[in-house]
């Protein structure tokens, strides 16, 4: 049977040290392991693809970049600006997140806008459209180093594990990370299939799937204190996400807030403590085990925020 390497209950797997940690006792006869990606300094899974943006920025002579944020990536781009001694001005909409209190903390200046996080993606661009600041939005003109750096999960599971896993576990929101992943698991020739997991009613990708990709009517999504992460009625990279995801064989599904909590809940006696948005990969996991029989093989789950 396929085992973390050393085969500890935690064990490091990247140059970041976020760990894996054995979590088959919440689901009786499956391998179930929790990549803990919320041990970055920022808290968020999306440290690394910050980390490449300000490395291609800073490497084409800019020094401040601008990004619109439901919280996970602005506080990883607020930490990788201030490591790297570059400016940073994070768009977030008002009420969302904490208010911008840990990016403030980590040197960047926050913009708060009225509106969803589309609207704050709108005056990010604008920003960045007076040559004052550079795009460093994921679908902006670093979306490459956004991807390389989101591949990174892939590469640390490929030294920790013995074989690759079964199936992959991912938030959905934008669909970024999904794009990332798939393309490092062909790179390393793995047929892992990834499953993509979202608010339920509150992300295009969740609602049309499988496709055609439809964004939703912006007054039809609701964000609450648990799912505001994972809320977009436009998906940025939904259409090729999906297309990702389909093509390992995987499936998108969504999950409601109490299905967050108790994820989020299950996690505590093991040492993890995402948010509940940051467990939704789990709580899909969780929801897909109450009714049916994980496919065989080691299961992955990717935690996303704390």
């Amino acid at each position: 049977m396929l085992t973390p390497a050393p085969p500890t209950a935690e064990a490091p797997s990247d140059a970041f040290g976020t760990p894996l940690i054995d979590v088959s006792a919440l689901v009786p006869g499956a391998r179930v392991l929790v990549k803990d990606e919320t041990r970055y300094a920022s808290g968020s899974h999306k440290e690394p693809a910050a980390r490449a943006v300000v490395a291609r920025a800073v490497a084409d002579g800019h020094r401040h970049i601008t990004i619109a944020t439901c919280g996970n990536y602005g506080r990883a781009m607020a930490t990788a600006c201030q490591v790297a001694g570059v400016e940073c001005t994070v768009v977030l909409p008002t009420g969302w997140s904490d208010g911008g209190e840990a990016m403030r903390a980590s040197g960047a200046k926050v913009h708060l806008v009225d509106g969803a996080y589309e609207d704050a993606v709108d005056e990010s661009r604008r920003l960045a459209a007076t040559g004052e600041c550079v795009d460093g939005n994921v679908d902006g003109p670093y979306a490459e180093a956004v991807f390389e750096g989101h591949g990174v999960v892939v590469a640390a599971l490929r030294e920790a594990l013995t074989e690759p896993p079964a199936v992959l576990w991912l938030p959905v929101g934008n669909g970024t990370t999904a794009i990332a992943v798939r393309r490092r698991l062909e790179q390393h020739g793995w047929s892992t299939v990834i499953n993509g997991v979202g608010s339920a009613g509150n992300n295009p990708m969740v609602t049309c799937w499988p496709g055609p990709y439809r964004p939703l009517a912006p007054e039809t999504v609701s964000t609450t204190d648990h799912n505001q992460p994972l809320v977009n009625w436009h998906a940025l990279q939904g259409d090729e996400a999906m297309a990702a995801i389909a093509a390992t064989g995987g499936t998108v599904l969504g999950v409601d807030d109490k299905e967050l909590c108790r994820a989020r809940d299950a996690l505590a006696a093991y040492g993890a403590t995402p948010t509940a948005a940051g467990a939704v990969a789990l709580a899909g996991l969780l929801r897909t085990a109450s009714t049916a029989s994980l496919a065989p093989g080691v299961h992955v789950v990717v935690l996303s925020g704390r």
